[in-house]
């Protein structure tokens, strides 16, 4: 059972390998066992852990566009890396989402489907509809806007989740929600600031109305998670994450 962090604690550049250890499958050394006692306490730096992914991805995009091999593929590349070095552990939480809200008629039918690892049409469909309005929207993006877009949505996607952990109840006794914790609402808010930051840095002003569009969304599907399973689960919280990235990048092309 995870442990909560209410009580402020001084940040550690720790917690960011935590955070990057939790949120994606770079190869990273080892760290110190005592650096994962509080994992809850690195969530503030969970924005941070969508930088390198970024990095990649755009570096992916920008050889595919050097190489002139046109925005579509470029999108599709910078999709692909990003999926790989996240081992697709958002897409998979929405997926099990999906399937859970829409395919259970109870509560505990919902957490039951979620946990299956069996993908079932509603999944599907939102796995289709994720990666095809993100491949969009990128394709749209990145000759117009470079590659800003890609650091502005990994960091601001993340930063949402802290908030759901510490907004939401747990809706289930285990799972990875409730190992790493509840995080204090001053990480919650340090991680948006660092969210709401880099994306302004990474797009300007023109990232606004996007930032409040991805945050309604997120609080949309914060709304529906407490009424069709009383609180949150990793699975939810990776589905927020997508949620947030659709929607800023939506949100990106409507300012164009």
């Amino acid at each position: 059972m995870g442990k909560n962090d209410k009580a402020w604690q001084t940040p550690s550049l720790w917690d960011i390998g935590v955070a990057c250890v939790l949120l994606t499958r770079l190869p990273l050394p080892h760290l110190p066992e005592r650096v994962f006692e509080h994992q809850s306490g690195a969530a503030w730096a969970f924005p941070l852990a969508g930088l390198p992914v970024a990095l990649l991805a755009a570096l992916a995009g920008h050889l595919a566009l050097g190489f002139e091999l046109g925005p579509g593929l470029a999108a599709g590349l910078v999709l692909t890396v990003m999926t790989v070095l996240t081992g697709a552990m958002h897409e998979d939480g929405l997926s099990d989402t999906a399937d859970g809200f829409w395919g259970g008629h109870d509560r505990e039918r919902r957490l039951e489907i979620m946990k299956d690892s069996t993908t079932g049409t509603y999944g599907i469909v939102a796995l289709v509809m994720s990666l095809g309005l993100r491949w969009l929207a990128l394709a749209a993006l990145l000759p117009t806007d470079g590659l800003g877009p890609i650091f502005a949505a990994a960091a601001l996607s993340r930063a949402v989740m802290p908030v759901l952990m510490r907004a939401l109840p747990h809706a289930r006794p285990g799972g990875l929600s409730r190992h790493v914790g509840v995080p204090g609402w001053d990480r919650a808010a340090v991680a948006v600031l660092l969210g709401v930051g880099i994306a302004l840095a990474a797009v300007g002003i023109q990232g606004i109305l996007p930032i409040l569009l991805a945050f309604a969304g997120v609080a949309g599907l914060a709304l529906l998670a407490r009424a069709k399973i009383g609180g949150q689960t990793g699975d939810v919280l990776g589905a927020a994450q997508q949620v947030a990235e659709i929607l800023f990048l939506l949100g990106l092309i409507a300012e164009l």
